[in-house]
């Protein structure tokens, strides 16, 4: 096992490798401690959807966060290719939002506002619009949409990418500023006071002068390390892959329980459930047969795709749905950085950039208020 007096990073999922990243970019070495592969689990099986006005917490404790950091995205994705040559399908994403019945309605008029406000700002990096469609109007778009819709809605100024080639690239590029990657399961934390000095291993041990926790839907297993609340628990979801017959489909689809993410390599991701299964990883037939009849009544021609793979992966869930950024209380060189739930892959930069910050200076530019550790009581005995 590689030695390190650096920062240690327990994590290699996005928020893991962004932290890794910005410390580099500031001249901090990092080593980036996994038990599997880079990526191996929800940051690399996520849609890769980027959008910043909808969600929990949007508009809310988290619009401002969830805002900044997709700027972030803009700005680091030309970063990352000029200087380390990386491309990770990032690219300015449309969807199109069908109310297949009239009760959902309602929430393509709050998507219309949200998208219209946003768009009223005029900002570059906020280059937002959006627009009604008659059943006829959206079918000139897509043919193949199913007629039975009420209402459409054309939406554009979202961002979107491959979250696995996204993640590993960020931690090639921190890699090569003098990063490192170690592989090795952590089983505990050596403290003095309010200060880490060693992450253990099963194999070893690593010094480090702080820590970053980025584990995702396993924060819990550092509670007893810190002897703290570390509330984030696994939140299951499913992914059908399927190449459909015909023309690659221009636009995300949404609607009737169904969302359809088409990928440039012709490729259609379809999904996502949600589910409280605990550590369940196994992809179910129950859930494909579900996710098949949702998307084949958004959009009938799926029933002749042919299914390329089914994946479940776990996201990181708190009890209020916002992410955990911070110094847990009563420690000095710890940061939590994790609990972003179904925005992990949004989120990262900022929540990457805001760790290392207060590893680095002990605060940050970064819009983390409400977002701290200290936020949560631990329940009593029963």
């Amino acid at each position: 096992m590689a030695n390190t007096d650096g920062v240690v990073i327990v994590g290699g999922g996005a928020a893991g490798c962004s932290t890794a990243y910005y410390l580099a970019k500031a001249g901090i070495r990092a080593a980036i401690i996994e038990g599997d592969a880079l990526a191996s689990q929800a940051s690399g099986f996520a849609a890769g959807a980027l959008n910043p006005l909808e969600g929990h917490g949007i508009p809310g404790p988290l619009g401002g966060f969830a805002v900044e950091s997709f700027k972030m995205h803009r700005s680091l994705h030309a970063e990352i290719k000029a200087d380390w040559g990386s491309d990770y399908e990032f690219r300015v994403a449309s969807q199109m939002t069908l109310a297949l019945d009239e009760w959902e309605i309602p929430d393509l008029q709050e998507t219309y506002d949200r998208f219209t406000a946003a768009a009223a700002l005029g900002s570059s990096e906020l280059a937002f619009e959006a627009r009604w469609l008659d059943a006829k109007q959206a079918l000139e778009l897509e043919p193949r949409l199913s007629p039975k819709m009420f209402r459409g809605l054309y939406t554009k100024g979202t961002l979107a990418l491959d979250s696995y080639k996204y993640t590993v690239a960020l931690a090639e590029a921190a890699v090569k500023m003098g990063a490192s990657v170690l592989s090795g399961r952590v089983t505990g934390l050596e403290r003095t006071g309010g200060r880490v000095t060693k992450v253990l291993l099963e194999d070893g041990e690593v010094p480090c002068d702080a820590v970053v926790l980025a584990m995702g839907p396993w924060s819990r297993s550092g509670e007893p390390w810190l002897d703290a609340y570390i509330p984030v628990d696994p939140l299951k979801g499913e992914l059908l892959r399927l190449r459909p017959p015909g023309t690659l489909l221009p636009h995300d689809l949404f609607g009737g329980s169904s969302s359809l993410y088409p990928k440039p390599d012709g490729l259609v991701w379809c999904g996502t459930t949600q589910d409280w299964r605990g550590f369940d990883r196994e992809s179910l037939e129950s859930t494909r047969r579900n996710i098949m009849e949702w998307a084949e009544r958004l959009f009938p021609a799926m029933a002749q795709a042919e299914l390329v793979s089914h994946t479940a992966c776990l996201r990181p869930v708190t009890p209020d749905w916002l992410p955990i950024i911070g110094k847990p209380p009563g420690y000095e060189n710890v940061v939590l950085a994790t609990g972003a739930g179904k925005k992990g892959i949004l989120l990262a930069p900022a929540m990457g950039k805001a760790a290392a910050d207060l590893v680095a200076t002990g605060a940050t530019r970064i819009p983390v208020a409400g977002l701290d550790p200290g936020r949560f009581t631990q329940p009593g005995p029963g």
